[in-house]
Formats: structure tokens, C-alpha cells, sequence
């Protein structure tokens, strides 16, 4: 139970110092994916 406990912490401290940089990779891919459904809807 330690173990996973103090795997959390680490989890959720490297999830507070980057959330910036998973914010942006994560705008990045839905922007991606976006523009691929809006290519692909235009060529019906």
C-alpha cells in the first residue's frame, strides 16, 4: 500500500510540474485531428 502511495505522489507530481506541456500536446492532437475530419468532410 506504500508502494502505491508513494507512486501516486509521484505520478501527480510530475502531472503538476508538466501540465503545460500535456495542455499543449494535447491542443496540438485534438487540432490535428480536427483539421483531418474538416479535410475529410470537404471531399464528400
Amino acid at each position: 500500500m506504500q508502494t502505491l502511495t508513494a507512486g501516486y505522489r509521484g505520478v501527480s507530481l510530475l502531472v503538476n510540474l508538466n501540465w503545460d506541456r500535456l495542455l499543449y500536446l494535447a491542443t496540438i492532437g485534438i487540432a490535428l485531428c480536427l483539421g483531418a475530419w474538416i479535410g475529410s468532410v470537404q471531399l464528400n
